[in-house]
């Protein structure tokens, strides 16, 4: 009880120190002292030691007005880097503030607060404190303010307050090295896409899609000189026409309306950027997909949203009609063509057509690969 008393004294306006715990003791020593003996030079001592704490409890409060804190945006990092945080604090006084403590409230989940001391921070500078903190846990963490604390210049009171200093952190998921994942190989539809070759097979009937010249190399059929080009330049020029090739296509879908075991879904969330990830290495036209979030396409916005998902058994949404690699814990999911699923449950049990179970017993990736 006591303990909350001085805090909240503290951040409203001062709290004794233990040495001025000291000298207030000694000041009421004297003060009755001086009453039971009439004393004049007990009252003039019992006078000097007042005024003294008086100026020391406004000290402290009148070095803090001057500071102002401003916290720059952080990185986003994955999951198991350790994510730095940088902050800047602003002396707008016209003299030096010295014997400063910082202390930056940040999330719990992200572990004890961090704290910093200041010796000094010149007139009309900044002083810039930079630390970093190590990340177990997906999230999207948000800070509000920091404390400033000092007891300066005399060290009799102490005096904190908070200052304004928002920002947001972005910790992706980890992402898994994988090197082969049979499962989103075999998944996928085969689309379209135009490309620039300059094959004979094209060349039939194909005048209105060139799409560029460049010189005569050896082999090249005939029929595709430009001929009027070439007379232009003194040298033979080759049309080079547009021919389709194929493109595998597919969306990584997390189900977010089953009953999920939480180290499960954390595993599936994992799961779900490394196959992402995965599939843009491959040169896959990988999306992803939830009830929460819709069809998503780039990776950045792909790893903010997989940073913060939960499990929401209200979340609604018609399936794409694409194919899908599913990702779920409930192995009776209707899908459909060239779908696949991933349960995630606490046991394995044996592939199935169109399923494959992970455990949690088992390493993710090579679960993922093989």
């Amino acid at each position: 009880m006591l303990s909350h008393l001085t805090a909240w004294l503290e951040t409203r306006w001062v709290t004794p120190a233990y040495s001025g715990w000291v000298l207030l003791g000694i000041t009421l020593f004297f003060l009755g002292a001086a009453t039971n003996t009439m004393a004049g030079w007990l009252y003039v001592i019992s006078g000097a030691t007042i005024a003294l704490m008086s100026i020391a409890s406004m000290l402290p409060q009148r070095v803090l007005r001057h500071l102002t804190v401003r916290r720059l945006s952080p990185r986003p990092v994955a999951a198991g880097e350790p994510l730095v945080m940088t902050l800047q604090v602003h002396n707008a006084a016209s003299q030096p503030q010295t014997l400063l403590q910082l202390e930056d409230a940040i999330p719990p989940a992200l572990g004890q607060r961090p704290q910093g001391a200041v010796a000094a921070i010149a007139a009309q500078s900044y002083y810039t404190w930079q630390y970093s903190l190590p990340t177990q846990q997906r999230g999207i963490y948000v800070w509000n303010h920091i404390r400033l604390r000092t007891a300066a210049p005399l060290g009799l009171f102490w005096c904190s307050r908070l200052s304004s200093a928002k920002a947001k952190a972005v910790v992706y998921p980890a992402i898994l090295p994988l090197e082969r994942c049979p499962l989103m190989d075999a998944a996928g539809d085969t689309i379209g896409s135009p490309t620039v070759a300059a094959t004979a097979t094209s060349a039939i009937g194909n005048d209105g899609l060139t799409r560029a010249l460049r010189p005569y190399r050896w082999g090249d059929p005939t029929r595709l000189i430009h001929w009027r080009t070439s007379a232009r330049y003194g040298e033979l020029r080759v049309r080079e026409l547009e021919t389709a090739t194929s493109r595998r296509s597919l969306i990584v879908g997390l189900d977010l309306a089953s009953d999920w075991h939480l180290e499960c879904f954390e595993q599936a969330v994992t799961a779900a950027a490394s196959l992402y990830c995965y599939g843009e290495r491959r040169g896959l036209d990988v999306q992803f997909w939830s009830a929460a979030t819709g069809l998503l396409q780039s990776r950045l916005s792909i790893l903010t949203a997989l940073a913060g998902i939960q499990p929401d058994a209200s979340a609604r949404r018609p399936l794409p009609q694409q194919s899908l690699l599913w990702l779920t814990a409930r192995p009776d999911s209707p899908l459909s063509g060239q779908s696949l699923a991933l349960v995630f449950q606490p046991e394995v049990s044996e592939f199935q057509a169109g399923q494959k179970t992970i455990g949690l017993t088992g390493d993710l990736q090579r679960q993922l690969e093989s």
